[in-house]
């Protein structure tokens, strides 16, 4: 009799994960995500585009065919396996999967890159070419090379950047360098030197990672990682922290993400070419609100191209500099610019906003001091300020399907 020798179990384990990593939908369709194929799915490509749909939302079934031919344009870019697949989650069936992504919107088109999440989602046309050209775009070399010290005079001063000075770029360090670049490139510059382009920034075989600031819009120093360069979390954070800055510029490219955060904006609206006050202001922010940035988002924006929200405050060009809150149901505006400079008047201009005393005082004038005041002010019939203009360019109501935060 013939014994059959019965395959070890690590073995089918062996296979089913090759499976799932070479798998791709014959059709070309984006694949199935569920709860048994998403995380090896996400870490055995370096790009995940997803789709977190619901079948009874009317523009996830717009998308749908869409998407499907998007699978179909970009497998034949990049057939190779391990490069970039294209999955689908229907979020009623996968409710864990919905709720690890904290989806609150349908459709929400989310990326992975190297296994890890990019914190903005896809926001752009939604076409097969769009997403074609936007995939393309995200499996670039996101690091610049440079080839003498001479080429880094050159960089904008007004970009936050960070450059690696390396021996090889075969070594290891460069390879967590150059992941966390692929996973930070929207937030920073990333350039890079090998050899005797840059043997003169570090000491032979000890490469070296620096943070330049946007010196031109504020006054911090460069500063170099102290950390394990082969440490990928560890130098991940390190430029996190770096490249995403207290101050941010809203444009109208990521109002949508901004205004999606849910904190009110404190915004400096300035000239194009008013570098000194977006500097002043960032130091100021820097130097007295540090602890209010878990309660507001510190913005500045462009005045011109932002003309309406001036508008609506009854302020044009000719009035920048100024700041103003909009906390997303009403707009105030920050009485003089040039109080920004008394130590405490920001901070109090945001602690009058959490009062309720803005509201309040734009409906009524100023609190009342005695009874006889008071008396007067509930016979008074207030105004209400402006309202928020900046909450009309968050997620629409014509482009999602939005949840309520109890509905997942």
């Amino acid at each position: 009799m013939i014994k059959t020798r019965r395959p070890k179990p690590y073995s089918y384990i062996a296979i089913v994960a090759a499976l799932y990593v070479f798998y791709q939908p014959v059709n070309g369709d984006a694949i199935p995500m569920t709860s048994d194929n998403i995380d090896m799915t996400l870490a055995s490509n370096e790009l995940v585009f997803l789709n977190f749909y619901a079948e009874w939302c009317r523009f996830s079934n717009i998308l749908a065919p869409i998407f499907n031919e998007a699978a179909d344009k970009i497998k034949a870019e990049f057939p190779e396996a391990g490069k970039v697949v294209l999955g689908k989650v229907d979020c009623d069936r996968e409710t864990a999967i919905a709720s690890r992504f904290h989806i609150n919107k349908y459709p929400t088109l989310k990326i992975v890159r190297n296994g890890q999440l990019s914190k903005r989602e896809y926001r752009g046309q939604r076409s097969a070419e769009a997403f074609l050209e936007f995939v393309k775009k995200q499996l670039e070399d996101p690091i610049l090379e440079f080839k003498s010290l001479k080429d880094l005079e050159n960089l904008d001063s007004k970009k936050r950047i960070i450059i690696g000075y390396f021996d090889r770029r075969d070594q290891p360090e460069y390879d967590t360098f150059r992941k966390v670049a692929t996973n930070l490139k929207e937030d920073c510059q990333f350039h890079v030197g090998f050899g005797d382009a840059s043997q003169a920034m570090h000491p032979p075989g000890s490469p070296i990672i620096v943070f330049r600031p946007d010196v031109a819009v504020s006054d911090e120093n460069d500063e170099t990682f102290k950390g394990s360069l082969k440490n990928f979390d560890e130098l991940k954070v390190w430029i996190q922290e770096k490249c995403v800055p207290l101050v941010r510029e809203i444009t109208f490219e990521n109002a949508e993400e901004l205004t999606e955060e849910g904190l009110p904006f404190l915004i400096l609206f300035h000239r194009p070419d008013d570098l000194n006050a977006i500097k002043d202001y960032k130091s100021i922010i820097d130097s007295q609100l540090l602890d209010e940035k878990q309660n507001v988002n510190f913005l500045t924006a462009d005045g011109k191209r932002f003309a309406h929200p001036l508008h609506h405050l009854g302020k044009s060009e000719d009035d920048l500099p100024l700041i103003a809150i909009d906390s997303f149901k009403h707009m105030y505006l920050f009485p003089h610019f040039n109080d920004m400079y008394t130590p405490g008047k920001l901070k109090q201009f945001l602690q009058d906003l959490y009062s309720g005393k803005l509201h309040r005082e734009f409906h009524y004038g100023p609190d009342p001091t005695n009874n006889e005041i008071q008396s007067e002010v509930k016979n008074a019939k207030g105004t209400s300020p402006p309202e928020s203009k900046f909450k009309e360019l968050g997620p629409s109501k014509h482009r999602y399907t939005l949840l309520e935060k109890d509905e997942l």
